[in-house]
C-alpha cells in the first residue's frame, strides 16, 4: 500500500477470529483503540494487546493476543473516530463517556442489536447528526 499511495495513505484494522463453539478468541489490532469487554453486561475493561503499525506502514510481524470468552459476554469494537470526536471548542468524545454510555445501555438487560443500535443512535445524537472522522462500532456476542 505504501509503495502504490505513499506512507500519508493508511488502513487501521482490528482483525479477529472467534470460534464460535469454544468461545476462544484472537484478534491483532493495526491502529485501533483496544476494544472493550463487557461481561455480565457491564464494561469489564480493555482487551488491551500489543499493536501493530497500520496496514500499509510495514513493520514488525503482529503479535497475536488470545482471551477465552464466557457465555454472553459481548466485545465492542470500535474506530478512533468514534472517540475523538468533539464539536468545536470543547472536548473529545473520550473513552470513559463511552464506557459510561454502554453500561447505561447494557444494563437494561437488552439484545445485543438493541444495545448496538442504541448506542449508535445515542452516539450521533451527541454529535448533532455529523461527524468529521469515520465513527464505527462492531459489538458482538458469545452465546456459547
Amino acid at each position: 500500500m505504501a509503495k502504490q499511495f505513499g506512507t500519508e495513505h493508511f488502513v487501521t484494522a482490528q482483525m479477529m477470529r472467534l470460534d464460535t463453539t469454544t468461545g476462544h478468541l484472537q484478534w491483532v489490532n493495526a491502529g485501533h483503540p483496544a476494544p472493550i469487554l463487557v461481561r455480565d453486561h457491564r464494561v469489564t475493561g480493555r482487551l488491551v494487546a500489543p499493536t501493530t503499525l497500520p496496514v500499509g506502514l510495514g513493520g514488525a510481524e503482529p503479535e497475536i493476543s488470545e482471551l477465552g470468552l464466557e457465555r454472553g459476554d459481548r466485545v465492542l469494537c470500535f474506530t478512533d473516530g468514534l472517540i475523538e470526536e468533539h464539536a468545536v471548542g470543547e472536548e473529545q468524545f473520550g473513552e470513559e463517556q463511552l464506557i459510561d454510555w454502554v453500561n447505561g445501555l447494557e444494563g437494561a438487560g437488552r439484545g445485543v442489536r438493541a444495545v448496538a443500535r442504541s448506542l449508535s443512535h445515542t452516539l450521533m445524537r451527541a454529535r448533532g447528526g455529523r461527524t468529521t472522522d469515520d465513527a464505527t462500532l462492531l459489538l458482538m456476542e458469545w452465546r456459547g
